[in-house]
């Protein structure tokens, strides 16, 4: 009898500059900083990377050691079926999940949407992100946009109707989503939602706080409205439906690929569309994600262009096309 080869789990934190600022009504910030898993056997290395995000209490400090704390599991032969349940969903757990899947595609030399049975990914348009700022900036920066078919404007509490008409004046032929990352209130709420329908947005992403949203099941949504911070993995879709339509899957909220297949079947099933989204990180980061990306009414991976650089081996984007990854960077 053959004996099992044991793996060895390494992790480390990188920091990867932005292009400027990414400004969101949260703050702004000039790098992203990921934290990678990497799960090696028999000669070959498996790789995950996650963002840790403030919002939901993480940081790449508290990540990187809850990754080292599963050496031991790892070691003796934990897969991603059994760490579904050992971890809860969280971005290290991401970061594993894939690591994981990136490890079995190498070790058997097939892709791993063909370990999975899922239709391998194909080019798709991703939005392309237009930060906050003040009106005139938005628009400059959406000028040098307008080519790009998808947009995605980040949004803040106040100055609505200017930002958005803005935008729009300067990329009149792309299509645009909104994002407000829970800056809006029940009292602006009908109004800024109305600013977007007349400035032709097709998607207004979590514009009230996680938890205070229930306005939404009050009034006609003249708009198709996203949930984001409202939504982690398939257990906290229950009782979404009346406030949203649609639902924004990132595998850092999921704890990895694993779970964001189940909930999109879930979501799915239940009427939402689907967006499938990224924190600002490298092509490593969104490859698992493309394979959801066939499921999506909006795609949104475009953490990569929004970095001074990207990995060597990152993801090929011509443009808002991005494609699926080649077997050196994921899967």
């Amino acid at each position: 009898m053959t004996p099992r080869k044991s793996s060895t789990l390494a992790a480390r934190i990188e920091r990867w500059p932005i292009a400027g600022r990414f400004t969101i009504s949260r703050g702004a910030k000039t790098e992203a900083v990921t934290v990678v898993a990497e799960i090696s056997q028999a000669g070959h290395t498996g790789r995950g990377e996650c963002v840790p995000y403030p919002r939901y209490a993480e940081n790449p400090e508290q990540s990187l050691a809850a990754i080292l704390a599963m050496q031991q599991a790892i070691a003796g032969g934990l897969d991603r079926v059994g760490l579904q349940s050992a971890m809860p969903p969280c971005a290290a757990r991401n970061a594993l999940d894939c690591a994981l899947l990136d490890l079995a595609a190498k070790t058997s030399g097939e892709r791993v949407w063909d370990l999975l049975g899922r239709p391998a990914p194909r080019a798709c348009t991703t939005a392309f992100t237009i930060s906050l700022g003040l009106p005139e900036t938005m628009a400059e920066a959406a000028a040098r946009a307008a080519h790009r078919p998808l947009l995605k404007i980040k949004l803040g509490g106040d100055a609505v109707a200017a930002r958005i008409a803005a935008v729009r004046e300067a990329a009149p032929r792309s299509e645009l989503i909104v994002d407000a990352n829970e800056a809006w209130t029940t009292a602006n709420l009908e109004q800024n939602l109305a600013e977007c329908v007349n400035a032709g947005v097709t998607l207004v992403e979590q514009p009230l706080p996680a938890g205070k949203d229930e306005a939404l099941a009050r009034i006609r949504r003249p708009i198709a409205v996203c949930a984001d911070e409202s939504v982690h993995d398939r257990a906290s879709l229950e009782g979404l439906r009346e406030r949203y339509d649609a639902v924004n899957i990132k595998l850092d909220k999921t704890g990895g690929l694993t779970e964001a297949l189940a909930m999109a079947e879930a979501a799915r099933a239940q009427g939402f569309e689907i967006m499938i989204g990224c924190m600002v990180a490298t092509s490593l980061a969104m490859a698992p994600a493309m394979l959801l990306a066939r499921q999506a009414r909006f795609v949104d991976l475009d953490g990569p262009l929004l970095l001074a650089r990207d990995r060597a081996e990152g993801l090929r984007y011509d443009e808002s096309l991005v494609y699926p990854p080649d077997a050196a960077l994921w899967g």
